[in-house]
């Protein structure tokens, strides 16, 4: 396992240390910073010094009392460097500034060069090594089904990633969750009248929409989330009300079924047909009556359903729909939501989604072989923002949350490409392992979970006014954690801008 993002440590009298580099920009700056010292008064006789063998930058200062006198104490910090290419000919550049000390340096290459990832960097911590070989979380996380790794395991169990509790009977069939797209391609392509090409399109939304509801021993997987039949879940006890009760759709759909005439098999209602241009070919007219009828019950799962849960947009956010979040139910971990209708009947057709990083495929959890370790909240969040933007063209995003529809946090996209290392200065020289940089998006922030009426208001207005986007979450809370957190790595002076918190999050 590769050592943690953010330091263990929250001690504010520490030396912190921040790097930074954009995508192909040969430049690394670091950020040296403690909120109890003014380095530009403090810190007298600053030298800096680079031992590369060890993979070290050192600072040494006299430090200056309040009398504006030196004293004789030299404070001297050791910063671990990254695995980056320094031009060790190229002049450094250093200086101390009002609440941090900024260090410029020129790389032989940009941070993301593929030379640079493939480079044998000494590394005299072989099991370090080896961890970072096996756990390469110097990439950007990719965003896949996890398919055919699933597949070629036999059988799954799942397991709570907080607790390492089993969640499920063994799952041994595994198919692909589709875009939530694809009913716009369909007709697209076919064309949306009962006319076009025999009403090619309606039949092939039906036929989709049937074969993706969720039946025992199979499990239903998106870039976010797997589906799971409830019967497969283990553990968790539903309430009374939404264990015993049916949905309406499929009383629905078994009326409609259970009448007069019979055609390929099923049986339709003649009394109820839809109109179509078409109406004197009477096979057509059953079956388009048909397909019309299992789109009507499967409406929820047309209007996008089948889409993650983890963030929902607002073209798939339905009013119909309701839902709740899934507890581990031995440590109350977050896990995942099921759906439900307004009358909290649970849409069993629909299974218990469960979130890919609060999840694990093996115990104990996120060992070399759980197909889920490099998922993390953040990442996946990252991810899915990243493509929101580039489909809606907007670089601001409102998150509002899931089930109450309020919003939680306001971000703008700054950059998608930086890259960064954060962590604690060294009081020793220590010999440590070669750190990495991770791909990082940079953003602006507020919280809005605890905003009055006037800024609320406000927000609003600036959603109206920029074409902002929104997403629906039930994750808001800890993203906001995370960028909070990622926010105290920041000298003051670069951790605001636009009257919103400047962070980070993972790619």
């Amino acid at each position: 396992m590769t050592e943690p993002l953010l330091p263990a440590t929250t001690n504010p009298r520490k030396w912190r240390f921040t790097w930074e580099s954009n995508s192909h920009v040969p430049i690394i700056r670091l950020y040296i910073f403690n909120p109890n010292t003014k380095p530009s008064t403090q810190c007298l006789n600053l030298k800096l010094s680079i031992l590369f063998h060890k993979s070290l930058l050192q600072l040494t200062w006299h430090n200056n009392n309040n009398n504006n006198n030196i004293n004789n104490q030299v404070t001297s910090l050791w910063v671990p460097i990254p695995r980056v290419l320094i031009d060790a000919e190229a002049p450094i550049s250093f200086r101390p500034l009002d609440d941090h000390i900024e260090v410029k340096l020129v790389l032989l290459l940009p941070v993301d060069h593929p030379i640079v990832s493939n480079f044998d960097f000494e590394d005299n911590n072989a099991a370090a090594a080896a961890a970072l070989e096996d756990d390469d979380d110097s990439q950007p996380l990719q965003l896949d089904s996890d398919l055919k790794k699933l597949a070629s395991c036999g059988e799954v169990h799942f397991y709570c990633r907080g607790c390492s509790t089993k969640l499920s009977n063994p799952v041994r069939n595994f198919k692909e969750m589709p875009s939530v797209n694809w009913r716009e391609a369909a007709d697209n392509w076919f064309g949306t009248c009962c006319c076009s090409f025999g009403g090619a399109s309606e039949k092939l939304v039906a036929q989709y929409a049937n074969s993706y509801t969720c039946t025992p021993g199979t499990c239903l997987l998106d870039a976010t989330s797997v589906v799971l039949c409830k019967d497969d879940f283990v553990g968790y006890k539903f309430p009374n009300q939404i264990e015993h009760e049916e949905h309406k759709s499929t009383n629905s759909f078994r009326k409609v079924v259970s009448t007069s005439q019979s055609t390929n098999g099923l049986t339709v209602d003649r009394n109820s047909q839809i109109e179509c241009c078409h109406a004197h070919a009477h096979i057509d007219e059953d079956q388009t009556h048909i397909t019309s009828e299992l789109l009507s019950n499967k409406a929820s799962l047309l209007n996008g359903l089948l889409g993650s849960s983890f963030m929902v947009t607002s073209p798939y956010l339905s009013k119909d729909i309701k839902w709740s979040e899934i507890l581990c139910p031995n440590c109350s971990c977050l896990l995942g939501a099921y759906p439900h209708d307004n009358n909290d009947g649970l849409l069993n057709d629909y299974g218990i989604h469960l979130f890919k990083c609060f999840i694990s495929t093996c115990s104990p959890v996120r060992g070399p072989t759980d197909l889920f370790r490099k998922y993390t909240l953040e990442r996946i969040f990252t991810s899915q923002l990243l493509e929101s933007a580039k489909d809606e063209l907007s670089f601001r995003t409102v998150v509002r949350n899931l089930q109450t529809r309020s919003p939680m946090l306001q971000i703008v996209l700054l950059n998608p490409n930086s890259w960064c290392s954060f962590g604690d200065c060294l009081d020793a020289m220590t010999p440590v392992s070669n750190i990495i940089m991770y791909p990082m998006v940079k953003v602006l922030f507020s919280n809005c979970s605890n905003s009055t009426e006037s800024e609320l208001r406000k927000l609003e207005e600036w959603v109206v006014k920029n074409q902002v986007g929104d997403v629906y979450m039930l994750t808001s809370k800890a993203l906001a954690e995370s960028l909070e957190l990622a926010n105290c790595m920041l000298p003051s002076s670069h951790a605001f801008l636009q009257g919103m918190s400047l962070s980070f999050l993972r790619r």
